[in-house]
């Protein structure tokens, strides 16, 4: 249907004879058909949305005695746009899904004027009309728009016969088309607010998992610390440092708008790694940590033990390794390698780093935490420079 434009310029005068509407009296006024024509379509929105624009071609088409009627909707497509033909009925059925241009159509002239128009012969000068064999005495036509005034398309009727269309006709097709545009704006909003609904509740469902698994991992933090501590004292210190480590690490997570309750994830490693490292970073001068490495998504759990054992990490080190010292620094390097996450984690810059006491709460968590959540294994060699450490963790664990 769509073919080359042979012609841009303004149509004729003898082609668009609008003028001449008001020159022709209602012969076909019937308020109670009009009357029984929008009560169908309200039933008609009310009851199956999906056939408003087909009964409103069909009964616009019945009230003003058209041989053949349509929608025209219009599509941006990045320039001025095309109109697809829809819910053809009679003679034009044939074509229904065409497509014909915006800025070169009767359709298009509708939308400019903002207004019912009366074309006459419309094929003599729209070549893509002639071409397609389609012959139109008269066709009105009248604008379709949508909530802010968009433009959403025509409702076009043809006549097989010239003199045909009257000004009861273009009011009555503009009244049906202003109330299908308001019904479809309302439609519109309708299910704007039922998605939003529904994607506040599964928000809902998605916070309430994320607080459960936070409260059983505080539990867990909790118990073992107590076991770990000499003094309360100790043991609010350390308490309080990881809770700030899981607070900013979930800081991150952005929530996923689906049915899944675990779809959430986060930027990436780096910035996990970057908000947990942050509190032992200078104020100025070089920095201390360097981090290198591929963008890595994280799953909420692969969040809150990353940011477990790498706060154990950055503590170990301000309290017995590299940073203790006033030229240490941390490198922490990672890749992915045959479907798993390597990181390195090395010290440097002390001569006196001294490794804190096997077994405690630090080594404990370092351990369960990647051999048990994230079944995969490190290697740890204790230096004078500080301490240096090899991860090894399959992706799919880092997902859940």
């Amino acid at each position: 249907m769509e073919q080359a434009l042979e012609s841009r310029g303004a149509a004729p005068p003898h082609i668009f004879v609008t003028d001449e509407l008001a020159t022709r009296p209602p012969r076909r006024d019937n308020p109670r058909l009009e009357n029984l024509a929008l009560q169908e379509l309200v039933a008609s929105l009310k009851d199956a949305q999906e056939d408003v624009l087909p009964r409103f071609v069909d009964i616009a088409m019945g009230l003003t005695g058209g041989v053949a009627a349509g929608l025209s909707l219009f599509e941006a497509d990045g320039g001025a746009g095309l109109f697809r033909w829809r819910h053809l009925r009679g003679a034009l059925a044939a074509f229904e899904n065409a497509t014909t241009p915006r800025d070169h159509s009767p359709c298009g002239v509708t939308l400019d004027q903002n207004r019912p128009v009366l074309a006459r012969h419309a094929e003599r000068f729209y070549g893509w009309i002639a071409a397609a064999n389609i012959e139109m005495p008269e066709v009105l036509l009248v604008p379709l728009r949508v909530g802010d005034g968009a433009p959403a398309g025509t409702l076009w009727i043809v006549s097989d016969k010239e003199g045909h269309f009257d000004s009861g006709d273009a009011r009555v097709a503009s009244e049906l088309a202003g109330f299908v545009s308001v019904a479809l704006h309302l439609a519109g909003v309708r299910r704007s607010l039922e998605d939003a609904v529904a994607q506040q509740e599964i928000l809902i469902r998605e916070m309430s998992h994320r607080v459960k698994n936070l409260f059983a991992v505080a539990e867990g933090l909790v118990r073992i610390s107590a076991r770990g501590s000499e003094t309360k004292a100790e043991m609010a210190e350390s308490l309080i440092g990881r809770f700030h480590a899981l607070a900013g690490a979930h800081s991150l997570i952005r929530p996923g708008f689906s049915a899944d309750a675990h779809s959430a994830k986060v930027s990436d490693l780096g910035s996990v790694l970057s908000t947990i490292v942050r509190p032992h970073e200078r104020t100025s001068g070089p920095p201390r940590f360097v981090m290198e490495g591929p963008a890595i998504a994280l799953g909420e759990h692969a969040v809150t033990g990353i940011a477990l054992v790498f706060h154990e990490l950055a503590t170990n080190a301000a309290k017995h390794g590299a940073l203790k010292a006033e030229g240490g620094k941390v490198a922490i390097r990672w890749d992915v390698k045959d479907d798993a996450l390597a990181i390195a984690w090395d010290e440097s810059g002390s001569s006196a780093a001294i490794a804190p006491t096997e077994g405690g709460f630090g080594s404990k968590l370092l351990n369960d935490t990647i051999t048990r959540q994230f079944a995969g294994r490190l290697e740890q060699d204790w230096r004078a420079s500080g301490l240096k450490v090899d991860f090894r963790i399959p992706l799919q664990r880092l997902a859940d």
